[in-house]
């Protein structure tokens, strides 16, 4: 659902298609390449900022540190 170019998917479908499945996930784990932080950021009509970022520690899948910061913009 979230491949690029469909002129790309088009080329070596039964090739490309399984590898750009892997690396085109909102959470990508494969041996030696995969997702290491998670940002989230939320704006409401009051400008108010909420940021959170989810960091993968020391390349264990199984810790993370989360971070949330609150900020209002200036108008």
């Amino acid at each position: 659902s979230q491949l690029p170019d469909p002129a790309i998917e088009d080329q070596g479908k039964d090739y490309i298609r399984p590898i750009l499945n892997k690396y085109a996930a909102l959470c990508v784990r494969c041996p030696n390449y995969g997702t290491r932080t998670n940002t989230v950021v939320l704006i409401d009509s009051q400008g108010r900022v909420t940021f959170t970022e989810r960091n993968m520690i020391n390349a264990d899948v199984n810790q993370w540190k989360t971070s949330t910061y609150e900020f209002k913009l200036h108008s």
